[in-house]
């Protein structure tokens, strides 16, 4: 089983995983969610140094202060049983299983930073949302665009020149607004605490009939706006929705679990940086269930991105806008798939019993499997819930 191989250690962590600093959040049954450090072989209770994950990043320095508790933090139970545990179909409730890494933090994303998916935006904005037009629009647009815009730097004054080319043609879009404008685009994709883990099912809506994966690197982001940490995510992404009109971008982005995060949150130190994730190379696997037999494979190259993450971040956070509790933030991806999956000219959209899997050595594997939002598990355990939980186990 696809889910199965990539839920063991050797497969989900870094490859570097010994000197890496990793923490998560597991659902461990009669307690509740509980923060933890992972290492190849155990899983740790984080509980005694924070409450949260969103407490732990806005500790002054939360990689050394991991590392200066690391001998006194109680173990949970082996590394490769909690993987294990965690394939949503396979739980034993004496075990624990991993959850989203995060937890207080607001979920935001940034769009179309990538030339690759923002050609891909205004297709969709020019096709209407209907895949069957998709190849002929697509053929259209990079005529009069062309597909190599990576020169130019967003905001800048050869952009403004190409803008008054493009208007004067007809061919200007909201999507290239954002991706060579001076404003980035940055949406909350999903609520705090709605986030998937690794293992677990992620939705699309069921009234979808052009939907993706959009494998991307997370960066886990505190208060002060400091970037402490990166994750891997799978932003989940209706593209009929989005393509019919701009202003369903809630309704194609923030479904009951269509956001997911994990495995863990790799923190920031002398082994791992920002720069690190700069260089990220994404890979991405799509294998669909036995009966309609598919696999997709694909990537995303931070390398390529558009708008530098401290950039990104930049735009998030400022005067104008705070996080008291911190937000994690998708970078976006430059993966869009094109790949006919249900005739010619159909381009690529999930079934149920996709297998998906995001990785790149550095932050390990993120798999889920995929259902309808509908089908998914429901979303209760919410701010109100866990306040009550660490109220009860005396962390408040």
């Amino acid at each position: 089983m696809p889910m199965q191989k990539s839920l063991t250690p050797s497969a989900a962590l870094p490859l570097d995983a010994k000197a890496a600093l990793l923490v998560g959040r597991v659902w461990l049954q009669g307690t509740g969610p509980v923060l933890v450090l992972v290492t190849p072989d155990d899983v740790l209770d984080l509980s005694a140094l924070a409450a949260t994950c969103s407490e732990l990043l806005e500790l002054a320095n939360p990689a050394q202060s991991v590392r200066a508790a690391m001998a006194q933090l109680p173990r949970l139970a082996a590394t490769a049983e909690v993987l294990s545990n965690s394939a949503f179909d396979a739980r034993k409730p004496d075990l624990p299983w991993l959850l989203a890494p995060c937890d207080l933090q607001a979920i935001k994303a940034a769009g179309v930073t990538f030339v690759a998916s923002m050609l891909e935006r205004v297709i969709e904005e020019q096709a209407r949302g209907d895949a069957s037009k998709a190849e002929s629009v697509r053929a259209a647009v990079v005529a009069v665009i062309g597909e190599n815009l990576a020169s130019i730097k967003p905001g800048s004054a050869e952009a403004e020149r190409l803008k008054a080319v493009l208007i004067a043609q007809g061919v200007w879009s909201q999507y290239l607004e954002v991706g060579i404008g001076p404003d980035a685009e940055i949406f909350t994709k999903s609520q705090p605490l709605s986030s998937m883990g690794t293992g677990a099912e992620v939705g699309i809506h069921p009234h979808s009939h052009w939907n993706n994966p959009e494998p991307e690197v997370v960066l886990a982001v505190n208060s002060r706006g400091q970037v402490v940490g990166a994750a891997l995510g799978n932003d989940v992404n209706l593209r009929d929705f989005e393509g019919r009109s701009a202003l369903l971008l809630g309704k194609a982005k923030d479904n009951n679990a269509s956001c997911s995060i994990g495995p863990f949150i790799r923190l920031f130190d002398a082994d791992f940086s920002l720069d690190h994730v700069r260089q990220c190379e994404l890979s991405m696997t799509v294998t669909g269930p036995e009966a309609k037999p598919f696999v997709l494979q694909g990537g995303s190259s931070l390398a390529h991105i558009s708008r530098d993450p401290l950039d990104l971040v930049n735009q998030a956070i400022g005067e104008n806008h705070q996080y008291p509790d911190g937000f994690m933030l998708f970078l976006g991806t430059m993966f869009a798939p094109t790949q006919d999956r249900h005739g010619p000219g159909q381009g690529f959209t999930h079934v149920v019993g996709d297998i998906v899997t995001v990785s790149t050595p550095q932050l390990g594997l993120l798999v889920n499997r995929v259902t309808t939002c509908d089908s998914a598990q429901p979303w209760t355990f919410g701010i109100s819930a866990l306040m009550r939980n660490l109220a009860q186990r005396g962390l408040l």
